[in-house]
């Protein structure tokens, strides 16, 4: 059986009448009729009875017609769905992101837009470090991950960089520094150099979780004269955020994180800031047949592009 026969069936059905079916579907009279008579051949039932002025559906008939419009239905709703995926506003999407970056109002306000904007997408959010994010967007399990530094590049795989934020300094809020420039009535929060921390233990996300950062870091501490002392290596930014807090040591962490922790950390400026950067970058697979993954794209660098502007503005 073809669609276009019960096509056919349904205009004859509809109009009651053969002559009225075979003007509205363009075709002449006696191929219509044939086609009907090969239809009821191969079910094996009769579906029409032919009156003097046109047809009426036997009970047969009558069942088919409702089972032919739900599937012309389904189909019809069957096509909107694959339009709906074809312009990306269908599917699923696997997304990754680190502390870190979930810090940034970047990372929600691409979460927000896209929910908003492609209900139909359903999101698949898992926080891991830089490392896991890009072994899950190497072997598929993620299709897109929000994360500062690439710690490798896969094949397959692109990164593209975001934005760019400076970095800034965390210390436990009973750190001697900040005691000394409360007794000489300086804020708390001035500018401070990496060489004043020399003699402090550093809490660092591990090297191969953040490598460039990292090694930035200890790049610009061996520039200033010193090797900085490793208090603790941690997989994640935000547990360096609670051992500063429990006094461990002190660190240096994305601007947009300085709002965490407050009740324990005190932020401030680096006077190298300009040579410490935090990138904010979008991995996920390329060269796949996917709208959906494109449409997410699509949507992150619109909205980095409104951060950056505003950076610039602000600036």
């Amino acid at each position: 059986m073809e669609l276009r026969h019960l096509r056919y069936f349904l205009a004859v059905a509809e109009t009651g009448s053969v002559t009225r079916a075979a003007e509205q579907l363009g075709i002449q009279q006696p191929p219509l009729s044939q086609q009907l008579k090969a239809l009821e051949a191969e079910l094996g039932v009769t579906l029409f009875e032919r009156q003097p002025r046109g047809v009426t559906l036997t009970p047969a008939g009558a069942a088919l017609h409702a089972d032919a419009v739900d599937l012309f239905a389904r189909i019809d709703q069957m096509r909107a769905r694959m339009a709906r995926m074809a312009r990306g506003d269908e599917g699923s999407l696997a997304i990754g992101f680190t502390s870190s970056a979930a810090a940034h109002k970047l990372t929600p306000e691409v979460l927000r837009a896209c929910r908003r904007q492609f209900p139909r997408v359903a999101l698949s959010l898992t926080e891991c470090n830089a490392a896991e994010a890009i072994e899950r967007l190497a072997d598929g399990t993620l299709n897109a991950a929000l994360l500062r530094a690439p710690v490798q590049h896969p094949e397959g795989v692109r990164f593209d960089l975001l934005l760019e934020e400076e970095m800034v300094i965390a210390l436990p809020l009973d750190h001697a520094l900040l005691r000394r420039r409360a007794l000489r009535g300086q804020a708390a929060t001035a500018p401070v150099s990496l060489k004043e921390l020399a003699s402090d233990p550093f809490i660092l996300v591990r090297r191969p979780g953040a490598p460039g950062m990292y090694g930035d870091l200890l790049r610009e501490c061996e520039a200033l004269g010193f090797t900085p002392r490793i208090g603790a290596e941690v997989e994640r930014m935000l547990t360096n955020l609670n051992l500063v807090a429990a006094g461990a040591g002190v660190s240096v962490v994305p601007a947009s994180m300085a709002g965490l922790n407050r009740h324990g950390v005190a932020y401030c400026r680096m006077v190298e800031a300009d040579r410490l950067r935090a990138p904010l970058t979008l991995g996920y697979r390329e060269g796949q047949d996917d709208a959906a993954l494109a449409a997410l794209v699509a949507l992150t660098h619109r909205i980095a592009a409104r951060h950056r502007k505003k950076g610039q503005d602000d600036a």
